[in-house]
C-alpha cells in the first residue's frame, strides 16, 4: 500500500492526512502539537462562525482518526533523507518508509533543505500542487508562502498535496468530491478498513 508521511499537525498536515486516508492511502502524521493554531480564534474560516483554534484543531484530528490515519503524537521528525525508491523519515525513536513526504512545518524549513528542495527566496518553491523540487516531497502552508500564514489556504494547500499523490497513484486526476448519498458509504468504508 502507498505510504505518505506528513511532518506537522497543523491545518495543513491534518489536511493532507485526512485527504489521503479518506481515500485508501496509508498516512501517518508525525504531530509535535506546535501549531500556531493554538494562539488563534478563527473567525474567517469558511463554514466556521467563531471558534477557538484548539477546539478546530481537535474536530480536526477527529476527522483524521475517523478514517483511520495514524497520527505520531508528540514524536518529532529529526530528519527526512530519499532511500530507495521513496524516503525514510527518523524521529528521536525510530525511522518510517515513505513513498511520499508532505511537510507541514510553517515557517520552518529546514527538512525542506535538507532534502535539497529548491527555494525561492526564503521560501520553498512549489507548483499549483505544492510539490517540491524533489519528486514526491509536497511543501505546504508557511512552507511555501512569505506572508499567507492563514489557516484555511494552509488546509487548501494539504488539500491539493494529497489530491495530486492521489492523481499520481491513480494514474489520472482525482478528485475528492462527496454528495449527500455518499456519505455513508464513505463511513462504511472506513469502518470496513478496520478504522
Amino acid at each position: 500500500m502507498t505510504n505518505v508521511i506528513v511532518v506537522g499537525g497543523g491545518p495543513a498536515g491534518l489536511s493532507a492526512a485526512l485527504f489521503a486516508a479518506k481515500n485508501g492511502l496509508e498516512a501517518t502524521v508525525f504531530d509535535t502539537d506546535e501549531t500556531w493554531l493554538h494562539k488563534t480564534h478563527l473567525l474567517n474560516y469558511p463554514g466556521i462562525g467563531s471558534q477557538d483554534g484548539t477546539a478546530f484543531l481537535e474536530t480536526l484530528r477527529g476527522q483524521v482518526d475517523t478514517f483511520g490515519a495514524e497520527r505520531r503524537q508528540g514524536e518529532a521528525v529529526t530528519d527526512v533523507a530519499e532511500s530507495g525508491d521513496g524516503f525514510t523519515v527518523t524521529t528521536e525513536d525510530d525511522e518510517y518508509d515513505a513513498d511520499y513526504v508532505v511537510l507541514a512545518t510553517g515557517a520552518n524549513r529546514d527538512l525542506a533543505e535538507s532534502l535539497g528542495c529548491a527555494f525561492d527566496g526564503d521560501v520553498v518553491d512549489v507548483d499549483v500542487t505544492m510539490e517540491t523540487s524533489v519528486d514526491d516531497v509536497y511543501a505546504t502552508g508557511a512552507m511555501g508562502r512569505a506572508e499567507e500564514w492563514q489557516a484555511v489556504i494552509s488546509a487548501g494547500d494539504g488539500a491539493a498535496a494529497a489530491l495530486n499523490i492521489l492523481s499520481k497513484e491513480r494514474g489520472d486526476n482525482y478528485h475528492d468530491f462527496d454528495t449527500p448519498d455518499q456519505v455513508e458509504s464513505v463511513f462504511e468504508a472506513a469502518i470496513d478498513r478496520g478504522e
